[in-house]
């Protein structure tokens, strides 16, 4: 059985979508973009910016389920230019810790976000762990 999670400290949207899903020992989170959960307003107008904020409202959602990032084992990133993902990289590396989730990226247009980040996390354990 599987259970929508809505999370009222992250960004809403009015759009057809649950913050999260739970299913089992898993939970996948929608997509996220680089805005205040508040204002609604874009953080910043560099790939870096947008994508800490990005993550931030992940941490958001899965707080509300109990997990934190480090529960992450699969990232999606979708980029609108390919010439960000030198930046986007070096972000992801400082902001997210080793070992990595696994990680698609991919260069698409998405609007005016630069970015777009959804996760699967695994309940049960944290990457890294024994």
């Amino acid at each position: 059985m599987s259970e929508a999670i809505r999370v009222g400290q992250a960004p809403q949207f009015p759009l057809p979508f649950s913050h999260a899903i739970r299913a089992g020992e898993f939970v996948y989170v929608s997509g996220q973009v680089g805005v205040d959960p508040v204002t609604r307003e874009l953080v910043g107008d560099s790939v870096e910016a947008q994508t800490e904020q990005c993550i931030r409202n992940i941490e958001i959602i899965l707080a509300e389920c109990g997990l934190t990032f480090d529960h992450v084992i699969k990232t999606n990133a979708f980029l609108s230019n390919g010439a960000d993902l030198p930046a986007y990289n070096e972000t992801y590396a400082r902001v997210v810790k080793n070992p990595y989730p696994a990680r698609t990226t991919v260069v698409c247009g998405i609007g005016t976000y630069k970015i777009e980040i959804d996760v699967v996390a695994y309940a049960p354990s944290k990457r890294g762990e024994a």
